[in-house]
């Protein structure tokens, strides 16, 4: 009785996702296992997982109604969306990202990687200016076809 622990609390999915608020993001409910979480036109997905911190997925600028990655291409970055859109990144919303991505880490109580946090990390990477290089019937050195022994 004297000696009593107290179970520290586990808040809800839900609570987690109102909790949001006061950092200024605002969020819609997809599903009750999921949520969209937006600020100043950068938006990521939340998923609940059971007994573990929320999975938040890679962060984005909205376009539409799609959420498009970063992607590094060697020269520039650019926004890709699922429908295969490519708009040119600006610095405002690089900066907008970062932001999002530390604050969001902050507000869900996850931890905040080193590297992440010296600035803005891309999701992809396209360094080769050659598109679908790898497309096509030319020879490629770096694949192996069997070779069928002629009767």
């Amino acid at each position: 009785m004297f000696f009593r622990r107290v179970k520290p609390h586990q808040p809800s999915f839900q609570d987690r996702i109102a909790g949001l608020k006061q950092f200024g993001f605002t969020s819609n409910f997809v599903n009750p296992k999921s949520s969209v979480v937006s600020r100043d036109g950068i938006g990521a997905t939340i998923d609940d997982t059971p007994g573990q911190h929320p999975h938040v997925s890679k962060a984005g600028l909205i376009v539409g109604d799609e959420i498009g990655l970063l992607v590094n291409g060697g020269y520039q970055m650019f926004w890709k969306t699922p429908s295969a859109h490519r708009l040119p990144a600006q610095a405002s919303q690089l900066r907008a990202l970062h932001n999002f991505q530390e604050d969001l880490k902050q507000a869900l109580g996850l931890p905040s990687l080193y590297n992440e946090g010296l600035g803005t990390t891309s999701d992809l990477h396209l360094y080769d200016r050659v598109e679908h290089r790898d497309a096509g019937d030319s020879h490629k050195p770096w694949e192996v076809h069997a070779q069928v022994p002629k009767p």
